[in-house]
């Protein structure tokens, strides 16, 4: 299944995309996609239902983050060879992570705000893991049976803060408000059933930038949700991205960054596609 939420920011209502590309309308059954909403159980609920007898949504209508009630946005940096070799620095032992912001998240075709200050804006396609069920230390052979689904990212950082402001550590570049894109969809695990093979894309003013395949993951999805799982309690709706390609703008020699007006399009298989447009504070 696409699990979708869509209308005004802060209003958005719960929604299924069918395979013609119509999304019917599950307000009059439920009032949100929440964490309880991603169990096993209530995802087989879902499953069940006739979509035929479900109103469908008319017109072009704004797209909200697929689920509510994110709790951690967790990051994984480096998580990509050939975007550590970009880096110029060696592949990680151990997974690298940071923290974004829930407060960063947008839906995925909501404009990105450049940072008043900010001088070095750079892009991320990544792959998001959504979890389902709580996980507390779970083995990788048992790590995907905790994961609802997956979903299309884009982690925008800000470098100068997250590099040369950054006191020690990276969150401070990467949590502004705007700067965690989050679906369209959030794409039911049982649709994805090789995460590590999935093609990832994203283009800056038309123009590829990044051009990558989930198979390059240093540390493929089940280790990284194992992981994560010694390290906190993961809890149902929270997220974790797994890293990008290369062709992010610190990585251009020179290095290259956002302006206002610049348009950013991105797309992973199977997980729809992103638009975001660069506007002034």
């Amino acid at each position: 299944m696409k699990l979708l939420r869509y209308g005004p920011s802060g209003q958005e209502k719960p929604g299924l995309l069918e395979a013609s590309g119509n999304i019917r309308d599950l307000s009059g059954l439920l009032d949100d996609f929440t964490p309880r909403t991603l169990s096993p159980a209530a995802l087989d609920v879902l499953r069940a239902l006739d979509l035929e007898r479900l109103p469908k949504v008319a017109g072009d209508v704004r797209l909200g983050v697929p689920w509510s009630g994110m709790g951690k946005y967790v990051a994984i940096g480096l998580n990509y060879s050939d975007h550590a070799a970009e880096s110029g620095v060696p592949a990680p032992q151990e997974p690298t992570m940071f923290n974004k912001w829930v407060s960063c998240v947008c839906g995925p075709n909501d404009d990105t705000i450049m940072p008043p200050d900010g001088t070095k804006l750079d892009w991320e396609v990544e792959l998001g893991i959504v979890i389902g069920r709580r996980a507390r230390n779970v083995s990788q052979a048992e790590a995907l049976d905790y994961v609802a689904g997956f979903c299309l990212a884009n982690d925008i950082s800000e470098r100068a803060y997250q590099l040369e402001r950054s006191g020690g550590q990276w969150n401070k570049g990467k949590g502004f408000d705007t700067f965690g894109p989050v679906g369209p969809w959030l794409v039911t695990r049982d649709e994805v059933p090789d995460p590590q093979n999935l093609d990832m894309w994203l283009d800056v003013n038309g123009v590829r930038r990044q051009t990558g395949n989930t198979s390059k993951m240093i540390f493929p999805c089940d280790f990284l949700v194992s992981y994560c799982s010694r390290v906190m309690t993961l809890e149902p709706g929270d997220l974790i991205i797994t890293g990008t390609p290369p062709g992010v703008g610190l990585g251009c020699k020179p290095p290259e960054y956002l302006k206002v007006g610049d348009v950013m399009e991105l797309g992973i298989t199977g997980l729809g596609r992103q638009r975001q447009r660069v506007i002034a504070a």
